[in-house]
């Protein structure tokens, strides 16, 4: 996870699960080999039919219009297109569920009425929530959820009949931790793409 979208790598995604899958090669049960995804909804059917895992899917909003804003592949495979593709894996899946990721943001998807909304969406899904408290880096533009409001939300969703946990942080005093990295990569390019367009201009 954190390193790009599997599914829009596909081939090379399968030979990776396969060689993970072998008796020759680390011979891991399906069970314990899960593919994360943003929500590639007809790769997401390949993958059930080549190859099904246990599958994560990052949803981090209840809404179509809220997840337009935080996960622009809605736009293209909208929430009632992910849903009914996440019933069609679980159908065929090794494990009896899917695992939605939901980075909590300040003031933004973390109210208890979006906890509800995420109750309703995923009411005929067998599924559990994985609650990521946001790791804050310089210009992402969201603050970390309260640990309360953190708490509230994990409690409507178990309340809810959903089995739910709360990723512990880790690393991100040294901004390390989850999604840090890949914010202190992408802000050293843009440094660099200004420095040569300033060096050919």
């Amino acid at each position: 996870m954190g390193m790009g979208e599997p599914l829009l790598n596909f081939d090379h995604t399968l030979s990776a699960l396969r060689l993970m899958l072998d008796d020759f090669g680390y011979g891991l049960s399906r069970r314990r080999v899960t593919v994360s995804t943003a929500g590639v909804v007809p790769a997401m059917d390949r993958l059930r039919a080549a190859c099904p895992v246990a599958l994560a899917v990052s949803l981090h909003a209840p809404s179509d219009a809220l997840r337009d804003r935080l996960a622009p592949i809605n736009q293209k495979y909208p929430l009632r297109e992910l849903m009914a593709a996440c019933r069609r894996y679980v159908a065929d899946a090794p494990r009896d569920f899917i695992t939605f990721e939901y980075v909590l943001l300040d003031a933004v998807n973390d109210s208890p009425a979006h906890a509800r909304e995420l109750l309703a969406l995923t009411r005929d899904i067998p599924c559990k929530f994985n609650l990521i408290p946001f790791n804050p880096f310089a210009g992402a533009g969201f603050s970390r959820s309260r640990p309360a409001a953190v708490q509230h939300f994990r409690d409507v969703l178990i309340q809810g009949g959903r089995v739910t946990t709360t990723r512990k942080t880790r690393g991100d005093d040294i901004d390390a931790a989850c999604g840090q990295l890949a914010g202190r990569v992408e802000d050293k390019t843009r440094r660099r793409e200004r420095g040569i367009l300033r060096t050919v201009a």
